[in-house]
């Protein structure tokens, strides 16, 4: 084969194996990578829609137990009314033993009801949804049951849509899946979809010919409905089309390239492949001869060239490259394993120096607007200014060569004029600084600076050139990054453990502080007392005023929670309306004289909100506390915090706006005989002649002395001759919120709540 051939053959092979490749692995990739997405985006439905049920039946297990607690018919059918009308369900059931229907609120779906349970079918279409409590007697006697049921409608159906994203169709759980009770699919693809679903077995995926991803959920135990889930693929349509074009106008353009280059080659590019060949392989000695001074020629002599100066380069740029190797390799997996900012710049700053031959050099931020502080240093021993150290520098911004190029984002390099060193800067004959900004920002003086990599002194007395100045940019670059890289890294770790509403702890933390507290409280024997809040009636406060109006008030009471407690303490936003307070080193006492501060300082202050109308809008509030002392009532921490949701209770039950300790734990105490003695509590305050405390100041002192009561935070701890129990009737303390606090994004029904919820309190 000819010189000519061999080229175009060549050229051909090199340019249109990879885009036939490129074409296939693209085609091929595609495909994959959509019916993949597809896969997991109905895998994640399905758990969507499973919670979701589940959900939906632990809300009706839940009303159906609070109607089946009540003792008799009456209360029950209000009990069912209530449920009802609040949303809970919409209708409830009761039936007696022998299944005839007792009392059945009105307007109810028809039945049967699909059981949330799964292990009955409804005989037909799935109208409504259900969950079945016993009812019995005192005596444990069974009385029949009590079913709480949703409508299953088209509204329920897009609602489960809506929060899967995929389109959902509930079929007849009779007869068979070609039969639709209600569906969120368009009429274009509904057959296609439904007979994709007949096919399917189990919880595989199948596709459409139209590029729907089809997936059968249910019905099962947890998932009662026959469901079927689709979502559109994500493949462009004319993508085989555009791949075939795309290839045949590569496979054009090569073979005229190609013939073109095959028709002006001549006999010297064998002499230069030949010469070519050789250098690859290593030998930086060849030479092309020149036999003309054509563009061949002068090809032949710019080779010549090419190689004397690559063989210079070459010997150089080994060295710098496996160097160089070893600082990024260094630099790189610092910036990968840490966000110790001091180790990552320390890093720079060596590697910097190593790039560039420098002697000594230091990586200086921005303190504040006016100040640039040393974060670190090396080979500035000697340098600094009399009595500074080389991690003390401090340079104004825009005084001498630092503070200039931090003032004006302009790198410099030079050489300083002896006895010429600016005040505060270390001494130096060279130098070269580079300043870096925050990613997004440049370094030319429309973005400050937030700090300046300055290297002095290049080894060999030169000053440094270009490339250093280059250099140093790239590593100037990684510090900003660095830089960046913790501000974010400590900003998310501050949001994930925050509330956005309120500014306090979130639940998240609350679970971690609660276990190190304890444990903290059971190395030391020392006692911690927690406080469980909840404002009373904050659900009329939504519906009376609307949801920016109960933001403002949960961030108002956040804010008088932090201006009520220490400094050690720890107040959460636990979900809702619902808060908790950590008191470390504090006993039941101290816990109560906190409780009080709290409910005055809410009950006393109504809050001031934007009205409707624009004119402020005065509301007032109460909150309601439990409180319960590590290890006075529970052995572990969530022990404890359940005692003092327990008292909360007990608070809400006793008429609100005020608090409840919760009831010590037996503590046997040997008598002379062996016997057990109960050691009498001292009540907190004491309560009317029904039992039934009343919000407001107690009507008599309470056992406990008044000074001791009400000593400020700083004097709440551990008291040695305190009962371990104090009141379970500790009602005082009535608190309002004061002054309008500053909305914060988020609010009381906003975001995911954790597990313990206020339960309608």
């Amino acid at each position: 084969m000819t010189l000519r051939g061999r080229l175009t053959a060549a050229f051909l092979t090199v340019v249109l194996g990879p885009v036939l490749l490129g074409a296939v692995f693209v085609g091929t990739t595609l495909s994959t990578v959509d019916r993949s997405r597809s896969t997991e985006r109905l895998g994640l439905a399905a758990s969507a829609v499973r919670t979701s049920i589940d959900a939906l039946c632990q809300q009706l297990r839940a009303a159906a137990d609070a109607v089946a607690l009540r003792p008799d018919p009456a209360t029950r059918a209000g009990t069912a009314g209530q449920v009802v009308s609040r949303g809970l369900a919409a209708a409830v059931l009761v039936t007696d033993v022998a299944g005839s229907t007792t009392y059945a609120t009105p307007g109810g779906p028809a039945t049967p009801w699909q059981d949330c349970t799964g292990t009955a079918r409804s005989g037909g279409p799935v109208r409504a949804l259900s969950a079945r409590v016993d009812l019995r007697d005192p005596a444990g006697t069974p009385l029949g049951t009590v079913a709480a049921a949703e409508v299953v409608d088209p509204a329920f159906v897009a609602r489960l849509a809506a929060a899967t994203g995929v389109a959902v169709t509930l079929l007849d759980d009779t007869d068979g899946p070609d039969r639709i009770t209600h569906t969120t699919e368009t009429r274009r693809v509904r057959e296609a979809v439904l007979a994709a679903a007949g096919s399917l077995d189990g919880d595989r995926v199948t596709a459409t010919p139209d590029g729907r991803y089809v997936r059968r959920l249910g019905p099962a135990p947890g998932q009662p409905l026959p469901l079927v889930l689709s979502v559109a693929g994500e493949r462009p349509s004319g993508l085989p089309a555009a791949l075939v074009g795309a290839v045949l106008l590569a496979a054009v353009l090569a073979v005229l390239t190609a013939w073109r280059l095959a028709r002006v080659t001549t006999r010297p590019l064998v002499e230069l492949a030949g010469a070519v060949d050789r250098v690859a392989q290593g030998d930086l000695t060849t030479r092309v001869p020149v036999r003309s001074r054509d563009e061949i020629g002068r090809l032949a002599a710019a080779f010549n060239r090419m190689i004397r100066e690559t063989a210079g380069y070459v010997t150089a740029l080994t060295s710098s490259r496996d160097q160089l190797r070893g600082h990024l390799g260094v630099l790189g997996d610092t910036l990968a394993s840490t966000h110790d900012l001091q180790r990552i710049l320390r890093v720079i700053l060596h590697s910097a120096i190593a790039a560039t031959g420098a002697r000594a050099g230091a990586v200086l931020l921005r303190d504040d607007a006016a100040t640039l502080v040393g974060r670190c240093a090396e080979g500035l021993a000697g340098r600094c200014p009399a009595g500074t150290e080389p991690e003390e520098l401090r340079v104004p911004v825009g005084a001498g060569v630092v503070g200039a190029v931090a003032a004006t984002g302009e790198p410099q390099r030079g050489r300083v004029s002896p006895g010429a060193t600016p005040p505060g800067e270390p001494w130096c004959e060279t130098y070269v600084a580079v300043p870096f900004t925050a990613p997004g920002g440049d370094a030319t003086g429309r973005e400050p600076a937030v700090g300046v990599l300055v290297l002095y002194d290049r080894l060999g007395g030169d000053e440094f050139d270009d490339d250093d100045l280059a250099t140093l940019r790239t590593f100037a670059g990684h510090a900003a990054v660095a830089v960046e890289n913790v501000r974010v890294h400590e900003e998310a770790q501050r949001l994930s453990l925050t509330d956005p509403l309120t500014g306090l702890w979130n639940y998240r933390y609350l679970r971690e502080s609660l276990r190190r507290e304890v444990e903290r409280a059971s190395r030391f024997g020392r006692m911690l007392s927690i406080l469980v809040l909840d404002l009373d009636r904050f659900k009329t406060v939504n519906d009376s005023y609307g949801h920016a109006a109960g933001d403002a008030v949960l961030a108002e009471f956040a804010r008088r929670v932090r201006g009520e407690i220490r400094e050690v303490d720890l107040a959460f936003r636990q979900g809702g309306e619902e808060f908790v307070v950590l008191l470390p080193e504090t006993d039941a006492r101290g816990a109560a004289t906190v409780a009080e501060r709290l409910g005055a300082a809410v009950r006393d202050t109504p809050v001031v909100v934007p009205g409707h109308a624009g004119g402020p809008t005065t509301i007032a509030v109460s909150v309601s506390i439990g409180i319960a002392v590590y290890p006075d009532h529970a052995s572990t921490g969530v022990e404890v915090l359940d005692a003092a949701d327990e008292a909360l209770y007990a608070a809400k039950g006793a008429g609100r706006d005020g608090y409840r300790v919760a009831t010590a734990r037996p503590r046997p105490t040997p008598v002379a005989d062996g016997a057990v003695e109960e050691i009498v509590v001292p009540a907190g305050a004491t309560s009317p002649a029904d039992g039934l405390p009343r919000a407001g100041p107690p009507t008599d002192p309470p056992s406990i002395d008044e000074p001791s009561a009400r000593r400020p935070p700083a004097d709440r701890a551990p008291v040695d001759d305190l009962p371990t129990g104090l009141p379970v009737d500790g009602s005082t303390g009535r608190h309002a919120v004061g002054a309008p606090g500053v909305t914060q994004p988020g609010g009381a029904s906003s975001g995911p709540h954790p597990p313990r919820q206020s339960r309608g309190r």
